[in-house]
């Protein structure tokens, strides 16, 4: 028997596991590591299951490729990688480098994805974006605004340090159940947890205080919260002279959005609001916390920056309990903001920088002008150019665009118009494969090595767990072939193994904010994590740090912005034909995204409900005449509509209705509106009307 340590890659804690491996390479237990700081000795189900991939939905070890009667035919890994090569040389030379895009994940290792950029994007020339536009785009957006990098300043360790925590848009309990343990562990008797959220989330049922706010009105609530406490004077004058810019015009902004109105735009009363500030006020170490609720929404990067501004102004930032901190929700979705190529250079940089231009290069061995002059078009416009007949061929990387992206009948549109159509996945049945002409079967974590980033800035390590099957490959191992297959040559001389690729790209971040110069590779089998910064010739002397300790930032000043602007209308309003407001988010702790992984869970699917519901209150299916597990049609205001089971409930009110996420019906009736900065999807606010099917 073995024993190997390997790090989670379904969510973005990261937990570390210890696997014990008989000699015939079977895992006959799965156990989280109690050394490791991060989930000390506990896990949620996925982590504990992690051994279940692969089991009952085996994916094929060859390559597939679609016929000429839409049939899948096994072909060898060579035949693969020619006719990609192929296919994408002669699309680029009818149309164009930009006729070529590419779509990844935050779920892959940071060396895969960045190998991914660099063919992707230094050496076809086309464009590439990740899911995390789907999740932490708007996050990346509001902390490189006002903080002058994209920068989560905290540790773990602030969950439990903290006296006031302010959850918004955020349900731990469901999403990130360790974060919500280790808050629970760490709680003082007279620590407060506050819960702002429409939906009696399962987070708000054991908060202290919830602030039951109207869908989509928490920007409104944030600015007049700032407002009551500039008023009274509740704020952090030393901190915001000596560490901020542009208080005055935030605080003159913040004037029209006056107390007395509060009541009639969010629902929350005058007295609530005065009572929070009040206890924002009186806490010693205030911290807040965001995720979806935030982050996809149609005004998503200002709210965030609603919030950091709360955090600047009364100075709590920088310090042990404090800050404004956004959650992951990907693995990897940290590795894939900073080493994916595709918004930035490798290491954060900007594509106009000439002085990281050079570092840049010369880390990679390649001619600068190789380098992209630009930023890649999101994942909202290779979508429409595909459908424009723009874009004709796509590389589509371990994710299910077909059931995971807005209004995803446009995704459909635009696979069914490609010329060609590769997917690189785990799993060869999900709802995107339907499409691919060519299929590229990779293996899943537990046969991998790389490292990943998580919410926390730790960086942490995939060890193959157990050996690959004859020819079965890597999504690195796949990366390469088709590299070498397109013709880079030697500019695959720095990336022959995950280990070379680490270090390749280290070497990128040198003097920047997440520089890492000071990891080793190979120490990482055997250590606790490391947060970036971890410079070269640094000694870790703490398992657990923040950023901004000393009350500096990355913009050139060294100095944070307030960052504000008009509350601008909803796409859609609410009226008497759309009378309700339809919000998704997850369901179970157990499932994950669109169910591939999850589904092989045997606890997980004993549990869950099998098709796409809809959460109604009672009082509302009473007063329409609609049972429990009947079928209701909902349709949003641009006509997009499908069909839901009812469940009952009276975790939303009588005009909000909840769709989980994880069913392919989730996002087919939510209209294509994107956040203006980040161009996140507005997952979290459409009106709709809903109609008993008889």
């Amino acid at each position: 028997m073995r024993i190997v340590r390997s790090t989670c890659n379904y969510c973005s804690i990261a937990c570390n596991f210890d696997f014990h491996v008989n000699e015939n390479d079977f895992i006959e237990r799965v156990v989280p590591a109690k050394n490791y700081p991060v989930n000390k000795g506990f896990c949620c189900i996925k982590g504990l299951n992690l051994d279940k991939q692969n089991t009952i939905y085996e994916n094929p070890v060859l390559p597939l490729l679609k016929n000429k009667k839409g049939q899948f035919e096994h072909i060898s890994w060579g035949e693969a990688f020619n006719i990609f090569a192929n296919k994408i040389k002669d699309i680029q030379n009818r149309y164009g480098k930009e006729s070529f895009a590419f779509l990844s994940t935050g779920q892959l290792c940071t060396e895969e994805m960045a190998l991914a950029g660099h063919i992707g994007r230094n050496f076809l020339g086309g464009n590439g974006d990740g899911n995390t536009r789907l999740c932490m785009a708007t996050a990346v957006v509001a902390y490189k605004q006002s903080f002058g990098f994209d920068s989560p300043p905290y540790t773990f360790e602030d969950l439990e340090l903290s006296d006031v925590a302010i959850f918004i848009g955020c349900n731990p309990v469901v999403a990130h159940p360790i974060l919500w343990r280790r808050l629970v562990d760490g709680r003082g008797e007279d620590s407060k947890l506050i819960v702002i959220d429409p939906r009696k989330s399962e987070t708000v049922s054991n908060a202290d205080i919830w602030i039951d706010l109207k869908p989509k009105s928490d920007l409104r609530l944030l600015y007049t919260l700032a407002n009551v406490l500039i008023e009274k004077e509740w704020i952090d004058k030393e901190f915001i002279k000596n560490s901020t810019e542009d208080f005055e015009g935030f605080k003159s902004h913040v004037k029209k959005y006056d107390i007395n109105d509060i009541e009639e735009h969010t629902g929350i009363s005058k007295g609530r609001i005065l009572d929070l500030a009040k206890i924002i006020h009186e806490g010693k170490r205030v911290s807040f916390w965001w995720t979806m609720g935030v982050n996809q929404g149609y005004q998503a990067v200002r709210t965030a920056q609603a919030i950091i501004n709360l955090a600047l102004m009364t100075g709590n930032i920088g310090k042990p309990g404090t800050g404004a901190n956004s959650i992951t929700g990907q693995c990897n979705a940290m590795g894939s903001r900073l080493f994916s190529n595709t918004t930035g250079l490798y290491g954060g940089g900007e594509y106009s920088n000439k002085d990281r231009r050079k570092v840049v290069a010369e880390a990679l061995d390649i001619d600068e002008d190789m380098l992209p002059k630009k930023s890649s078009i999101p994942y909202d416009q290779i979508i429409e150019g595909i459908n424009k007949g723009e874009i004709k061929a796509l590389w589509v990387i371990a994710t299910n665009p077909a059931a995971s992206f807005i209004n995803n009948l446009e995704f459909k549109k635009a696979a069914e118009k490609l010329e060609f159509l590769a997917l690189q996945d785990i799993y060869s049945d999900t709802e995107t494969a339907k499409y691919a002409h060519l299929i590229l079967p990779s293996t899943n974590g537990l046969k991998k090595e790389g490292v990943l980033i998580n919410t926390e800035r730790r960086i942490s390590k995939i060890q193959p767990v157990i050996p690959k099957k004859e020819n079965e490959l890597s999504d690195y191992d796949i990366m390469l072939g088709i590299g070498e297959a397109i013709g880079m040559g030697k500019l695959l001389e720095k990336w022959r193994t995950p280990k070379d690729a680490f270090e390749t790209i280290r070497e990128c971040t040198k003097d920047m904010p997440c520089d890492i110069t000071g990891v080793e590779y190979d120490d990482l089998i055997v250590s606790q994590g490391i947060q970036w910064p971890f410079r070269k010739g640094e000694k870790l002397d703490s398992k657990e740090r923040r950023l901004f300790e000393d009350k500096k930032f990355y913009t050139p000043s060294k100095k944070a912005k307030f960052i504000y602007e008009d509350i601008s209308e909803m796409p859609y309003e609410q009226n008497k034909e759309y009378p309700y407001i339809l919000s998704t988010g997850r369901a179970t702790a157990g499932q994950w995204h669109t169910q591939t992984r999850t589904r092989e869970i045997p606890a997980v699917e004993a549990i869950i409900v099998k098709e796409g519901y809809i959460n109604i209150n009672t009082d509302t299916a009473e007063k329409l005449g609609i049972r429990e597990n009947e079928k209701v049609k909902v349709t949003a205001p641009n006509g997009l509509s499908n069909n839901f089971l009812v469940k009952l409930t009276r975790t939303v009110k009588k005009d909000h209705v909840f769709v989980p996420m994880h069913y392919i019906e989730s996002n087919s009736v939510l209209p294509s509106v994107f956040d203006t900065y980040s161009r996140e999807p507005n997952y979290k606010y459409v009106p709709v009307k809903i109609e008993k099917i008889n």
